[in-house]
């Protein structure tokens, strides 16, 4: 018997719809609109590419299963600080997968007004012109950061406490417009709360680069990769093949879910120290010379969260999520995608 959400793509792929990807460009909304376009969607992205990267979408063209499919995709190069141009890509639109944000909770320290001005401003412009255009469903891209200081674990979505960032806020006013704006307008929107994602085109480069790509380059140069605090810091790491499962089953799902918000994760917990020893056994066995190398232990950073760990029991419940990719799989398909963009970097034989 399939699952939930193997019925749910059979049944886009035989009723094509229109899809707003925003932050397109992106690492997960890249591999959103692949997976789209496989299915054989219609798909507009948009992207002021701040963060996001062109070679992401070329990238995505050059897939197997997706350079048939790619006239069906339409970029639009703008901000969703813009409203007139959240209207104009939202026009004509089914669904929306609004992933466009500023994100990283250091540089939300140090630019509080660009992270308020992109994840709050921007996404009520998101909902506000979804609205106007009578759009379906409007999923949206929320953070576990919102659990704050809240010390439980596992984390369970009814139990948030005190956000410790500009940017832990920024997600939770989001889910607070969307909640508002389904009781008071009757918008369908869901959130998603990520649990440090992972995958392939995950930018490595940069001071607010996620730990893992920043830790995979880091060991193939022969860096020591740095880890802030003592290392049992732990985090519910999530391949991003699963959060692009969330968000098309919740785009699917029913309406009597308008408002609420779904832990997506793993449901587990690994340590950086962990996280660290897997890294960099798996680069040593693609040959790069990092198996003696020990990680450099840094001051611990403000706002970072001690533990996290996801309950998924309600986005199992109401919208069929299970997941499909381990950590395991998840971290081998990172390593895989570096090794070998670096191998063609060097002109190495692959």
């Amino acid at each position: 018997m399939g699952t939930v959400f193997e019925a749910r793509a059979q049944a886009l792929a035989a009723q094509p719809r229109t899809w707003l990807v925003t932050g397109a460009a992106g690492f997960i909304g890249s591999h959103l609109v692949e997976s789209l376009l496989r299915l054989g969607q219609r798909v507009v992205g948009l992207d002021n590419f701040a963060t996001g990267s062109r070679t992401n979408l070329e990238l995505v063209a050059q897939a197997p299963g997706v350079r048939e499919a790619w006239p069906g995709f339409r970029m639009i190069e703008a901000d969703i600080c813009d409203l007139d141009a959240c209207r104009a890509a939202t026009a004509g639109v089914d669904f929306v997968l609004h992933q466009a944000a500023l994100g990283s909770v250091p540089r939300s320290i140090q630019r509080p007004l660009d992270t308020h001005r992109s994840n709050v401003d921007g996404t009520v412009n998101v909902f506000l012109a979804a609205l106007e255009n009578r759009v379906s469903r409007v999923v949206y891209a929320s953070s576990s950061s919102v659990y704050g200081d809240e010390p439980h674990l596992p984390k369970t979505e009814g139990r948030i406490g005190r956000p410790l960032s500009p940017y832990a806020a920024s997600k939770r006013i989001g889910e607070i417009y969307a909640e508002v704006f389904a009781s008071t307008h009757g918008l369908w929107a869901v959130g998603l709360r990520y649990f440090n994602v992972l995958g392939p085109r995950q930018d490595p480069s940069g001071p607010y680069a996620a730990v893992i790509p920043r830790w995979v380059q880091a060991l193939a140069q022969g860096e020591r990769p740095a880890i802030y605090g003592d290392g049992e810091t732990s985090r519910d790491f999530c391949p991003v093949q699963n959060v692009v499962q969330a968000n098309l089953l919740a785009a699917m799902a029913g309406g009597e879910l308008a408002g609420r918000v779904y832990n997506v994760a793993l449901g587990g917990r690994t340590t950086l120290n962990e996280l660290h020893a897997l890294l960099r056994s798996g680069m040593a066995r693609r040959g790069f010379d990092c198996a003696a190398l020990e990680p450099e232990y840094r001051d611990f950073r403000p706002g970072d969260v001690r533990h996290s760990l996801a309950d998924i029991t309600a986005a199992q419940r109401d919208l069929g999520y299970e997941p499909t990719c381990s950590l395991p799989e998840g971290l081998e398909d990172v390593m895989d995608f570096f090794a070998g963009r670096t191998s063609a970097v060097r002109g190495d034989a692959i």
